[in-house]
This record gives C-alpha cells, sequence and structure tokens, in this order.
C-alpha cells in the first residue's frame, strides 16, 4: 500500500499549498475534511492539522476527534492546528497584542529536535495568525520561538505531536520544505516513492481492474487534463476507449484539425465532430454572457449524447477532474458542484446514467504535467495555456457570428504564434484576444475608417486565482499591433488590458 499523509482541513486557504509541498517530496497525502476523513489504515504514516480563518476562542470553532490520531501516529498541527492543540489539552490561547502576519525569524531552536534537523537560529518563516499560545499544557515543550511568538514551535514529550504557529507551505518560510521532510521522512517515515512513473503504473493497473472490458467515453477538450486522462485510459483499455472531440465553431484557428491530428500521433481512438453551424444557430442574436454560456453547454450535452449513443454498450464515462476538483466538492466551507464546466463533460453523467471514471483525480495540476512528461507526451501539449470551455465566444463581447469568430482567430493566430516566435509563450500563464463591441475612427492610406477594436491579454499566474499582467515588451506589442491591423480586415485599433486579478478577471466575460 502506499504511504500516505493524512492533511485535515479546517477550512485554511494555505491547506492545498501543503499538499503540494508534500507532494513535491515524491510522498503521497490526501486532503479531508478534520470533520469527515477516512479509517486510519496502515498505509497512513502520519497527520497533519490545517490552519483555519477561525480562532480556536470562537465558540463555534472546529473541534476534531483527534481519538484515533493524537498519541498513536505522528501529528502535525499548523497554526490553527497548534493552537487547538494547546487550547484543547489544558494551555491558554490568547488575541495577539498586535496581529502576527508576515515574515518573522527564528530566534530559538532545539537542536535536539528532530522537527527541525537542518534548520538553523535565524531561519524566515511566515506567521498568520490573530492569535498567540500564552501557556503551553504541563507536558509540552517549546521547541522554537521568534522575537514575538514564544511558543512558535513545541513538541508534546511523550508522542511525536508537533506544532508550529507557521505556515511551513508558503514560499517565504525558507526551509519550510526541509521541516516537512523532517516531518514526513524522518519522524513518519515516509518512503518517497510517489513519483509520476509509479502513479501511471499503479493506476493503469488499477484501471485495468475497474474496466476491465468494459466500453469508455471520454470527451476531449485538446487541454492538458483530458488528454492526459485520455492517454492513461489508452494504456490500460486500448480501444476499448472512445474519445469525442466536439469543434464548437469558436476554437482557435486550425484548432480542430491540428487537435485531431496530435491525438492520431498519440493512437487515441477519436472521432472528430464537425457542430458548428448547430452551435452558431443556437448561439445567434444572444449576447448576455451567462446565457451564451448555457447555450454552449446544453448544446454541447445534445451533441455528446448524440454521438455516445452511436457506441453501443458503453458503460463508463471518463473525465479530466483534477484533485483540486474533488477538494473543493467536499470543503469544509460547503459542498460544491463536483461535475466541471461543459467541455469537460459536465451535466452528463446523471443524464447518462453511466459509471464515472477520473484517472487524475489525486493529482494537482502542476502533477498532471509530469505525468505527462512520463507518458511521452509532447512538450507543446503540455506547456499549452488554458483556455475556457466556451471558447472564444466569452471572448467576443455581444452576439456570436461566424464572421466575428473568423475575425478573431486571425487576431488570436498573430499573438499566439508571435508569443511562440520570439520565445515569450512560456513565460506567459494565459493570453487571447478580445473582440470588441467598439469601432473607433483611423485612418488606412488616404482613407478615414471607422471599424473594431481588439483588446490582447496575457497574464502570469500560478492557479489562476489570482493573476498579474504580463509585462510584454513595447517592440513586441508594437510589431503585434501592426501586425494585427494590416493583416485582420475590420480592425484597426489595437489596445493592451493591463489589468490584474483582482480587481478584473483574466476574462472579460
Amino acid at each position: 500500500m502506499q504511504d500516505t499523509i493524512l492533511i485535515l482541513d479546517f477550512g485554511s486557504q494555505y491547506t492545498q499549498l501543503i499538499a503540494r509541498r508534500v507532494r513535491e517530496l515524491n510522498i503521497y497525502c490526501e486532503i479531508h475534511p478534520f470533520n469527515d476523513f477516512p479509517e486510519i489504515t496502515s498505509d497512513i504514516k502520519g497527520v497533519i492539522l490545517s490552519g483555519s480563518p477561525f480562532s480556536v476562542r470562537d465558540a463555534d470553532s472546529p473541534i476534531p476527534d483527534l481519538s484515533l490520531i493524537k498519541g498513536k501516529l505522528p501529528l502535525l498541527g499548523v497554526c490553527y492546528g497548534a493552537q487547538f492543540l494547546a487550547n484543547h489539552y489544558g494551555g491558554e490561547v490568547v488575541p495577539s497584542e498586535h496581529r502576527e502576519y508576515g515574515r518573522a525569524n527564528l530566534t530559538y531552536i532545539d537542536d535536539n529536535s528532530d522537527l527541525f534537523i537542518g534548520i538553523e537560529p535565524g531561519s524566515q518563516v511566515w506567521m498568520s495568525h490573530g492569535d498567540t499560545i500564552s501557556k503551553l499544557p504541563e507536558n509540552y515543550k517549546c521547541i522554537g520561538s521568534s522575537k514575538d511568538v514564544v511558543n512558535a514551535a513545541f513538541k508534546i514529550e511523550s508522542e511525536t505531536t508537533y506544532a508550529i504557529q507557521f505556515h511551513p507551505e508558503v514560499y517565504h518560510t525558507t526551509d519550510g520544505l526541509t521541516l516537512l521532510k523532517n516531518f514526513t521522512v524522518s519522524i513518519c517515515g515516509c518512503a518517497q516513492d510517489w513519483t509520476p512513473a509509479s502513479y501511471i503504473d499503479t493506476t493503469v493497473e488499477e484501471l485495468k481492474e475497474k474496466i476491465g472490458q468494459d466500453k469508455v467515453i471520454l470527451g476531449l477538450s485538446g487541454g492538458v487534463d483530458s488528454t492526459v486522462a485520455a492517454t492513461l485510459l489508452s494504456k490500460a483499455i486500448g480501444k476499448n476507449l472512445y474519445c469525442i472531440f466536439v469543434d464548437n465553431g469558436l476554437l482557435r484557428k486550425n484548432e480542430f484539425e491540428s487537435v485531431l491530428r496530435q491525438y492520431e500521433h498519440l493512437g487515441l481512438n477519436v472521432k472528430g465532430v464537425d457542430s458548428k453551424s448547430k452551435f452558431y444557430t443556437e448561439l445567434a442574436g444572444e449576447s448576455d454572457p451567462e446565457t451564451k454560456r448555457k447555450i454552449i453547454g446544453r448544446v454541447f450535452i445534445e451533441v455528446f449524447d448524440e454521438e455516445s449513443h452511436l457506441i453501443e454498450d458503453a458503460k463508463w464515462l471518463g473525465q479530466g477532474t483534477i484533485y483540486p476538483d474533488v477538494i473543493e466538492s467536499v470543503s469544509v466551507k460547503g459542498p460544491s458542484a463536483t461535475i466541471k464546466s461543459h467541455h469537460n463533460v459536465g451535466g452528463l453523467p446523471d443524464f447518462m446514467k453511466l459509471k464515472i471514471v477520473e484517472p487524475l483525480r489525486a493529482l494537482f495540476k502542476d502533477e498532471v504535467r509530469r505525468v505527462g512528461k512520463e507518458l511521452g507526451l509532447a512538450p507543446s501539449l503540455l506547456g499549452r495555456h488554458p483556455f475556457p470551455g466556451p471558447g472564444l465566444a466569452i471572448r467576443i463581447l455581444g452576439d456570436i457570428t461566424p464572421e466575428k469568430v473568423a475575425t478573431l482567430q486571425e487576431v488570436d493566430h498573430i499573438f499566439i504564434q508571435g508569443l511562440k516566435d520570439d520565445g515569450l509563450y512560456d513565460d506567459v500563464w494565459q493570453a487571447g484576444a478580445i473582440l470588441l463591441p467598439v469601432q473607433s475612427v483611423g485612418v488606412m492610406g488616404d482613407e478615414r475608417t471607422y471599424e473594431n477594436a481588439v483588446a490582447l491579454r496575457a497574464v502570469s499566474s500560478t492557479d489562476g486565482m489570482t493573476a498579474d499582467w504580463c509585462h510584454l515588451p513595447y517592440e513586441f506589442l508594437a510589431r503585434i499591433s501592426s501586425e494585427v491591423i494590416n493583416k485582420v480586415k475590420g480592425i484597426n485599433r489595437v489596445v493592451y488590458d493591463i489589468s490584474s486579478k483582482p480587481p478584473a478577471t483574466i476574462e472579460w466575460e
């Protein structure tokens, strides 16, 4: 069985970061709500308690049942987890005289502590709490302090239970990964053998056992997640995987043909479905962004369902669901929709009465790319920018027509190809062009024009939750602007979006 670290989530914004850091050490871990975690089996080697937006002093603060964990398994409390371990077992937690937030340095470290092997006094840590531990219970020993936080770290003397009032998972804690390695490897005894190769081997065997000789249908989007999911399924069940790639008429220039060629090279069993006219007909005259999304989702389901009925005796629906989607669906902050947006076949499971198979549900986005690399997928595919499910429909402000789509495809192609030609593509997280419902006066040759404006958008990000606009070279922007205006009929003005998220969004609709 796979060595596992269990992370109990109290609603912290940093919980996923803890998991990703542990995964960086090639150790498998799972996030579960503090009040709904799995049976403690022999494969669980240790437990981490996350931070929380709550205070342990709140009347409704989360109180986990640790009776099967504390004193029986190695345990690490982080921030709220540390304060709970102190407050609930006889210590005192009080409001800080001033909010302890931001960088700090450890002024004292217990040299004999297994948690701090390889970490020296002065090491920078990141604090984020409004309370502080003023008094430890009797059998608790302080093993780390900062200038303002006396009990920055402690250990229960009779147990392998540790706690810290800072966040080892964030970038600003310089020795955070070392501390997590000390806990997971040295204290918990985890083997660092959860690698992309081992994940592929294990997953393929599990898929073979689960699916057998049954047929699986999977809707491809051309993106990283669905492609890696399809490749894993194909490796397990071969031609019993039936992939459907729908052209909604809202893809990038020549994307339908190029993606199909790419899938052909991968040996996938793929059927391309040209449904452009159906989507255009249904979208005709509609300008409201949300209504456009709903129309695209509905028509996609109709097309996918029609095509799936041509595959006899299909029993499974493959999805490219990844771990953040799974975490969100069971969040302590409340349930959310577990089915993804239409481009990943959202809404179909209940409608089609198929069983679900999700080969990537244990992986974060960066891990999907690592697995894809191990599978031999092309860097151009693995490094592909995210592309919205509704496609260019939400980059055309106003109603959708084939003519507008064709115009935007040309602009988008010039922009994206320019980024690739100048070696800028991999420095950008997401990029695209937006066709604006704005006409402005221009001069082309000796003639006065009154034509459309387009906005170029390029952002840097890690997960899409926040993003900053990319500071692309002026010379590059000038050249792209000139090329767009000269080559794309109907465009006489190009602007560059320099707003960050928040307050803006990455897409315009």
